[in-house]
């Protein structure tokens, strides 16, 4: 016998009234505007030690125009000071620049388009922030802000969170970092104090000094137990200098401190301090 199947298809219907329709409540507050997305990130921080090292963007902008409301960029910066020194070198955003929509060239997507680079000395001289007053792990604010040809803007405060999160990239705001990294070598004395909480040494461990090349081995040794102090002498005129963590058989036992030359802490790492090249914290040299 035949099987008979009988489909009942239920009609939903909806009032036509705007005040009960779904709908509405999901477009109401929607504005059509304009959106700024990130093609591209290069070098995204500066360095304390190079006022021409640079960050830069390559960015499009869409509007419901397709791009021809365009008319310009403004690129905003503000300065956060990170340093807990007592001084309070903040600084309130400044226009680094406003960017006509001429000079926009065309993406593959057939979009206004356009790479934005500064290097360091155009933000401080923006700022007006002069030798003393930005440390490294201070934050430069870049903003940008689109203005369209009928007298409407669109920056971080129009954004929702779905346009600056991971699918547009249109973040409107990108904070540039402040790094040490120094052209060449501080030479002078670096103090390295070692120390082994069981009390046996550094059991094939080492701190490794590389002065143009040269490497230099400090540890702790079983004679000495607990504790040891050494100095490496870096000499006026090194090209290269490299401080390096080598692994041995406990470096769960294993701490140190590395001291520049002015001082300061560049290194305080362990116990199990990562095999490799140590990254010293040179801002305050």
């Amino acid at each position: 016998m035949k099987k008979i199947i009988i489909i009942v298809l239920a009609v939903i219907t909806f009032s036509c009234s705007d005040s009960d329709n779904v709908i509405y409540e999901v477009f109401d507050g929607m504005t059509h505007g304009a959106i700024i997305r990130t093609l591209n990130r290069g070098s995204q921080d500066f360095n304390l030690f190079d006022l021409n090292s640079t960050w830069d963007i390559t960015v499009e902008t869409q509007d419901e125009g397709f791009g021809n409301l365009l008319s310009q960029m403004v690129v905003h910066v503000g300065y956060v000071d990170n340093k807990d020194d007592g001084n309070n070198n903040n600084k309130a955003e400044v226009i680094l620049r406003t960017i006509e929509a001429s000079e926009f060239t065309t993406s593959a997507n057939g979009l206004p388009s356009i790479k934005l680079e500064y290097t360091l000395s155009d933000m401080l001289s923006a700022l007006g922030l002069s030798s003393g007053q930005y440390n490294g792990g201070d934050i430069f604010a870049i903003r940008l802000e689109l203005l369209l040809t009928d007298g409407r803007s669109f920056s971080a405060a129009q954004g929702s969170g779905s346009l600056q999160g991971s699918y547009f990239q249109s973040p409107y705001v990108y904070n540039a970092g402040m790094l040490c990294i120094p052209i060449t070598p501080f030479t002078g004395d670096y103090v390295i104090d070692m120390q082994d909480s069981w009390g046996d040494g550094w059991n094939g461990a080492a701190i490794r000094v590389t002065v143009d090349g040269v490497p230099t081995d400090y540890t702790v040794s079983g004679a000495q137990g607990s504790a040891n102090s050494e100095t490496a002498t870096i000499p006026s005129g090194t090209a290269t200098l490299l401080f390096e963590f080598i692994s041995g058989a406990w470096d769960s036992e294993v701490t140190f401190q590395i001291y520049t030359p002015s001082g300061a802490t560049g290194a305080d790492l362990g116990p199990n301090p990562v095999p490799g090249a140590i990254a010293l914290f040179l801002c305050d040299e």
